[in-house]
């Protein structure tokens, strides 16, 4: 108990110092390059590098702790705590699980952010203040399809859930059946409201007999049940930054709407998998360390550990992003990498357990 407090609060307090510094360094250098970019407004700054601070955080956090692990162990070594503890009768294994314990409990509370949209869109909300001067620009010229039903939105503002120049087209056998025109459209209580629509029938008989086309005027039109705003915005617009309640709501809702949805289930796999690759490099890189200086080249170490680690990450990076440009499936470039290194890290803590 008394190492796993020790070890514990000063993993803590290095993960705190270098995650910091990161932020800061990110943030940093992005508000030199983007200063004359940005509005003359204080607050519009201000939002602006809180969200750049909340984007820094989700791509710089798990660095931060397999870097927080290796200063901590080095420390460990150069003070020789952990010559004393391995004397006290502590085994390999109880020095690695307060690593282990606290950066999967942090990772825990990292993937529970991701349910506020300020964090888990940061990087989008940044993007619209430097180029519109708002966190969220309106999206244009939305065409996607819907159950039986075709749907076009000249202008779609999230914020407010409302959706201008609208069209939904009704299909029949291939054939147009109908035309719903309506001018603005509101989201309210889990359906689209149109206050006021022309809706254009196209008669099933289109001989020289026939009345031609009906046009009928009809209040409080309800359409779209469940297709919430900030669904169609990410979905439609292929972006891929979900939040996990907007992710899981529209996976539920389109999968049986023939839309791909292998960007939302990407989504996912990033938010809850992907950074559990952290422990997994604690553990494998853990037990590369002698326990004494006497036995280590410290400066070769470090150098060497940091390498492997920003290695490992950006290949993870990668991956990622091929898996959201569609080149790989998601299973292949989230899952798979991070289930290998699950294995190389059960093997070693296998192998040290039971050597001990």
């Amino acid at each position: 108990m008394l190492a796993f407090k020790y070890i514990s609060v000063h993993y803590l307090k290095y993960f705190m110092i270098i995650l910091i510094a990161l932020v800061m360094f990110l943030v940093g250098f992005d508000y030199m390059d983007n200063a004359d970019k940005l509005s003359s407004s204080a607050n519009l700054v201000l939002i602006y590098l809180v969200y750049k601070i909340f984007f820094a955080i989700d791509m710089l956090l798990p660095l931060a702790l397999i870097f927080a692990m290796i200063t901590t162990k080095i420390f460990l070594i150069r003070s020789n705590a952990l010559v004393s503890f391995y004397s006290l009768g502590y085994t390999r294994v109880d020095v690695l699980k307060p690593f282990v314990v606290v950066s999967t409990s942090i990772i825990v509370l990292f993937i529970s952010l991701h349910a506020l949209p300020s964090f888990s869109r940061a990087d989008e909300f940044s993007n619209n203040i430097r180029e519109n001067a708002a966190y969220l620009s309106p999206t244009r010229d939305l065409f996607f399809t819907y159950e039986d039903k075709y749907v076009y939105f000249s202008k779609l503002l999230p914020l407010q859930e409302k959706a201008e120049g609208i069209r939904v087209f009704s299909i029949k056998d291939n054939m147009l059946k109908e035309v719903i025109v309506a001018s603005s459209a509101m989201y309210r209580d889990g359906y689209w409201f149109i206050k006021d629509a022309d809706i254009i029938t196209r008669p099933d008989d289109m001989s020289f007999d026939s009345k031609g086309m009906g046009v009928k005027h009809q209040t409080g039109l309800k359409i779209l049940k469940g297709f919430r705003p900030k669904i169609l915005d990410q979905v439609y617009e292929g972006k891929v930054n979900f939040t996990i309640t907007n992710a899981i709501e529209a996976l539920v809702l389109l999968k049986n709407q023939g839309v791909n949805t292998d960007s939302i289930k990407g989504a996912l796999y990033k938010i809850f998998i992907y950074p559990f690759f952290v422990p997994c490099l604690v553990v494998i890189i853990f037990f590369f360390v002698p326990i004494s200086v006497r036995f280590l080249n410290v400066s070769l170490f470090s150098f060497g550990a940091i390498l492997a680690t920003l290695l490992v990450w950006g290949i993870l990076f990668m991956l990622i992003e091929l898996s959201n440009n569609k080149t790989l499936s998601s299973e292949v470039g989230v899952v798979a990498p991070v289930v290998f290194l699950l294995f190389v890290a059960i093997r070693q803590w296998k192998k040290y357990r039971l050597a001990t």
